[in-house]
């Protein structure tokens, strides 16, 4: 598969989770008028959230890494929280419609959610 066919599998994968965030979990809100607003909104704040984890989580996992060894990997679910909760701030500085009210448990679920739906469309979209 091409590089470019799959940063696109992976950014539009990416905004559906967040689409599904902000319907399943109280907390998250996309404020838009219009489906063409509420797309590029996903799309802009999926980039946002790439940047984050690509730019922040193998500093905090290389950082953190005792840690992750004595809570046996369940601080990983506190990192993902706190990076869609950056992620979300980042969005509101840019004006973009997509906030996260609280950590606990809008934003540890919302990154949940997003972990396990861009996962699941990754094994059927196989975008490697």
């Amino acid at each position: 598969m091409s590089l470019v066919k799959g940063i696109v599998i992976r950014l539009a994968s990416t905004a559906l989770a967040f689409w599904l965030a902000t319907l399943l979990i109280p907390g998250i809100h996309l404020n838009t008028g219009s489906i063409g607003e509420a797309v590029v909104a996903l799309l802009l704040v999926s980039v946002i959230f790439g940047l984050v984890n690509a730019v922040l989580q193998p500093v905090i996992k290389t950082i953190g890494c005792a840690f992750y060894l004595l809570t046996l990997g369940l601080i990983a679910l506190v990192v993902n929280g706190l990076l869609f909760l950056l992620t979300s701030w980042i969005a509101g500085q840019l004006d973009l419609p997509f906030h996260v009210d609280n950590f606990w448990p809008s934003a540890v679920l919302g990154a949940l959610l997003v972990g396990v739906v861009t996962w699941v469309l990754g094994l059927i979209l196989d975008r490697d």
